[in-house]
């Protein structure tokens, strides 16, 4: 009797082909497009976002990045009575970043139009003035209507507070969820703040500490 694998026999496989490894192969990449996409699934509202670096072309989708992550985002302006804020900020972005923290600014021209007017005057000054490490993205209006950042009409609406100066500060928990809010006389480094980041990141935040803050 022949063998299947014999070569000679016409119609069938030559031993070692490899036919049967490319239609597996095949087989996988056809599975792995059909599958869902978890990540997507599981970006939190509060990160399904996809923003520019201040003073770049490179964009960011803030669930790549920050998902799992307790976040303190902060709009920032430069030529502000509360500008010397940076430097609270970037100590807590130093002090708790190897945790799972980090500061996210905004600058934003909205009160009496304190921020510089280009992205690079705005880059310099934070680099300079405060060695600003956090990131920053592209300038943006906090305030509600035509042209307000899609990221400020949520913290917005799940939180019922919107900035009524520079720097206010959201902090955001592990899960997305927005917990907190402090205006702009609130130091970064307030007791308040502080705790509030150690809870979050211990875990320890709860969904009715996100729908007491939701109002």
């Amino acid at each position: 009797m022949k063998s299947l694998s014999n070569p000679s026999v016409p119609g069938l496989l030559p031993r070692g082909s490899i036919l049967p490894g490319l239609m597996l192969t095949s087989l996988v990449l056809i599975g792995a497009l059909l599958m869902p996409n978890t990540a997507a699934a599981n970006c939190s509202p509060a990160l399904d976002f996809e923003l520019r670096r201040l003073a770049s072309d490179e964009t960011v989708r803030l669930c790549d990045a920050y998902q799992g992550k307790v976040i303190l985002a902060v709009n920032t302006a430069s030529k502000c009575g509360f500008t010397p804020q940076y430097a609270g900020l970037q100590r807590l972005h130093e002090r708790f970043g190897d945790r799972g923290f980090a500061v996210l600014g905004f600058p934003s021209g909205d009160f009496m139009n304190q921020e510089f007017g280009t992205a690079d005057e705005i880059a310099e000054f934070c680099s300079t003035t405060y060695q600003v490490t956090f990131p920053l993205f592209a300038k943006v209006r906090t305030k509600p209507g035509e042209g307000q950042s899609p990221v400020y009409e949520f913290l917005g609406t799940r939180t019922g507070e919107l900035p009524a100066w520079n720097f206010g500060k959201y902090l955001v928990d592990r899960e997305g969820r927005p917990i907190a809010y402090w205006g702009s006389r609130t130091a970064p480094e307030s007791e308040d703040i502080v705790a509030a980041i150690e809870t979050a990141l211990a875990g320890e935040t709860s969904a009715e500490d996100a729908a007491a803050a939701a109002g």
